[in-house]
């Protein structure tokens, strides 16, 4: 019967486009640049959008920091209710990258830990968050220098990821996942009802952009 009223609802209000449902998000406890704790429950009910780099790194890290810059800077482009979007860093080298250093390094690209967080952690549980959680590739050179594949991670408010951006495109990544914050923010306004049928049956249906 549910898989019915699904399909009804599905026609009454389609088309509809939903992301993915990849997999649950990895939890974590990380140290930001503030020197207080950030976890994953603190995060809990936001969206959230990941990258991952240290602040030695250059032009690569210099474009990703560009486009998260540019993505919190376009906000008011979408609509996502009452719900959040925050915006996480993640640093693999906390040899160097200790709360003062990754507070400077955030007023540099302009900001704020109210709304976009600068964090890390020990090696060992930075190794179970970004590699196997996130699957971020990165690999410590061994001379202050990481190899790694720049990737933006989109996470619903429920812990689950819901995109994974992990090379440029035809199309600009800012405009892209901005685009991808749009269609998560129209399932979350519409996650109770009858609309909430049809967004399931989108997503049986694999009604993805």
């Amino acid at each position: 019967m549910a898989i019915i009223l699904a399909a009804v609802a599905f026609a009454v209000f389609e088309p509809i486009q939903v992301l993915p449902r990849i997999r649950l998000a990895p939890g974590y406890l990380l140290t930001d640049q503030n020197a207080a704790t950030l976890t994953s429950e603190d995060v809990r009910g936001d969206i959230v959008l990941y990258n991952f780099g240290y602040t030695n790194c250059g032009e690569a890290c210099n474009s990703m920091n560009s486009t998260m810059g540019a993505i919190r800077g376009r906000l008011d482009e979408v609509d996502t209710g009452d719900t959040a979007v925050r915006f996480v860093t993640i640093s693999f080298d906390p040899g160097t990258d200790n709360p003062e250093v990754l507070d400077d390094y955030a007023s540099q690209v302009g900001a704020d830990s109210e709304s976009w967080t600068f964090a890390t952690a020990e090696p060992d549980h930075l190794a179970n968050v970004v590699k196997a959680g996130f699957r971020a590739y990165y690999e410590d050179r061994g001379d202050g220098s990481f190899s790694f594949d720049p990737v933006f991670v989109l996470v619903d408010g429920w812990g689950v990821i819901r995109g994974e951006y992990r090379y440029q495109t035809s199309a600009d990544d800012t405009d892209k996942i901005l685009r991808h914050i749009d269609i998560l923010g129209e399932e979350i306004r519409n996650a109770h009802g009858a609309a909430s049928l049809a967004y399931e049956a989108a997503h049986f249906f694999l009604c993805y952009p």
